[in-house]
């Protein structure tokens, strides 16, 4: 089974249950109803990204679905907390592009964004065997990272959030959902 499609979401969720917390960052993402399945980084060649909203309207209760998932907890009071995915995709879609999964704490939005970029792009170049420096290769302009003569596009989805102020646990979570063809077929 190789995903035709993927789509990208994040939630958040406050509640005095970790698990429960966790749960309702899952209904934000509008993925709770599927039973999820972590899986690696890879996009496959040539898998379209579709929008949220159009991913979660082909989404069954029950299904199978397969997601790259960023997530992260805290229960200490305003303590920040981050969840993000990164993508590389390499201008020729024929070949596969990276995910990569990123959490952290006391970082804002963009540094956490930049970071999981920056990890992907770094994750698709070793894989190529191409020498990679996110900093040097990073065209600010173009808004693309350039590898020996490839340009790779990159984008991320980051959900940050400040711990409860009075010490329930905060979940944010970052997803990748890919789409199966057999999920559509059944549509």
């Amino acid at each position: 089974m190789i995903p035709k499609e993927v789509f990208f979401t994040k939630g958040m969720g406050i509640h005095r249950e970790k698990l429960q917390s966790f749960e309702m960052a899952l209904r934000q993402a509008g993925i709770a109803k599927c039973n999820l399945v972590n899986v690696s980084s890879i996009l496959p060649p040539g898998c379209k990204i579709i929008s949220r909203d159009r991913g979660i309207a082909k989404l069954k209760a029950g299904q199978i679905t397969y997601a790259v998932i960023a997530r992260n907890s805290t229960n200490e009071p305003n303590r920040f907390v981050a969840s993000s995915i990164g993508l590389a995709v390499p201008a020729d879609r024929s070949s596969y592009g990276y995910l990569s999964e990123h959490t952290s704490f006391g970082e804002n939005n963009k540094k956490a964004s930049d970071y999981s970029e920056d990890l992907a792009a770094t994750m698709l170049a070793t894989t190529l065997g191409i020498p990679f420096d996110p900093d040097v290769a990073w065209d600010e302009r173009k808004q693309l990272y350039r590898m020996s003569k490839r340009l790779v596009a990159s984008r991320s989805i980051t959900q940050t959030a400040r711990g409860h102020k009075g010490g329930k646990w905060t979940t944010v979570l970052a997803a990748a959902v890919f789409i199966a063809k057999e999920a559509e077929e059944e549509s």
